[in-house]
């Protein structure tokens, strides 16, 4: 059987040697993996850069319409506060209604008693 001897100095260096070699493998990977989060991060800041200018096209354009069209916004506000001014005076509510017809038809119920009272006095004479 042959055995293999090494002396101290041997074996550190061969252990040295080896977690070297771990460690620059080690290195390579995070290395890799840094490069490929890096390229990942940039093509995500393009990303945003091309969404930011396209809201940025899109918010100018708005504000373009906005100027344009301030004018028309008037208009229609004003429009609109006439129609709430006018809504009471033409409009009314359900709820008035039926109070409404409720004491139009009480006044009638009382005049139908009366004109009965009155033929029943009529009949009675």
């Amino acid at each position: 059987m042959n055995v293999m001897q090494l002396e101290l100095w041997q074996l550190i260096t061969l252990l040295l040697g080896f977690f070297s070699a771990v460690g620059a493998f080690g290195k390579i990977l995070l290395d890799q993996f840094e490069q490929r989060l890096n390229e990942r991060f940039e093509g995500q800041e393009e990303a945003r850069k091309e969404g930011q200018a396209h809201w940025d096209k899109k918010f100018e354009a708005l504000e373009r319409n906005g100027r344009e069209e301030a004018g028309q916004w008037q208009r229609i506000e004003r429009e609109l506060l006439s129609l709430k001014a006018d809504l009471p005076v033409q409009y009314v509510r359900r709820e008035d209604y039926v109070r409404n017809q409720t004491v139009i038809e009480a006044k009638l119920d009382a005049v139908a008693v009366r004109i009965e009272n009155i033929q029943l006095r009529s009949t009675q004479q």
